[in-house]
């Protein structure tokens, strides 16, 4: 494609140089480093529009080749007689509901006040209050 070696854009820089002048340089390269921005953006945007077309196309055509491939399997067994089922194939029944008692109101578990007992606290045989000097007894 593009074949620029290294003495060719030597050559651009210097005639850039020349002609812009060093006091509008920066201004012209970030100017010219936007319009390579953009053209990569309208590239990159080009190339998943196309990759995305493509994909597309690929999966239109693995549908129709799976459709061809089912009518295929389908005409060569044909479901004219339903299988016989098994009983161990059989789906099981659903396990019977046992009735709720009608008198008891419906229990809100939100609101209803949780009972704890309160600790008993007790002094042990060994626990004896600190001496006043701070050191254990003995």
């Amino acid at each position: 494609m593009f074949d620029i070696a290294p003495t060719e854009l030597m050559v651009v820089a210097l005639v850039a140089l020349v002609v812009i002048g060093p006091k509008d340089l920066p201004k012209a390269m970030r100017i010219v480093g936007l319009w390579v921005g953009k053209a990569r953006g309208v590239a990159r945007q080009f190339r998943s529009g196309f990759d995305t077309m493509v994909r597309e196309a690929e999966l239109a055509e693995m549908e129709k080749k799976w459709a061809e491939e089912n009518a295929r399997i389908m005409r060569e067994h044909p479901a004219d007689a339903p299988a016989a089922v098994h009983p161990v194939d059989a789906p099981s029944p659903p396990p019977p509901v046992p009735d709720a008692p009608q008198d008891i109101p419906p229990h809100d578990d939100a609101h209803a006040p949780v009972m704890v007992e309160r600790p008993e606290l007790r002094e042990a045989p060994g626990d004896h209050p600190p001496a006043a000097d701070g050191k254990a007894p003995s």
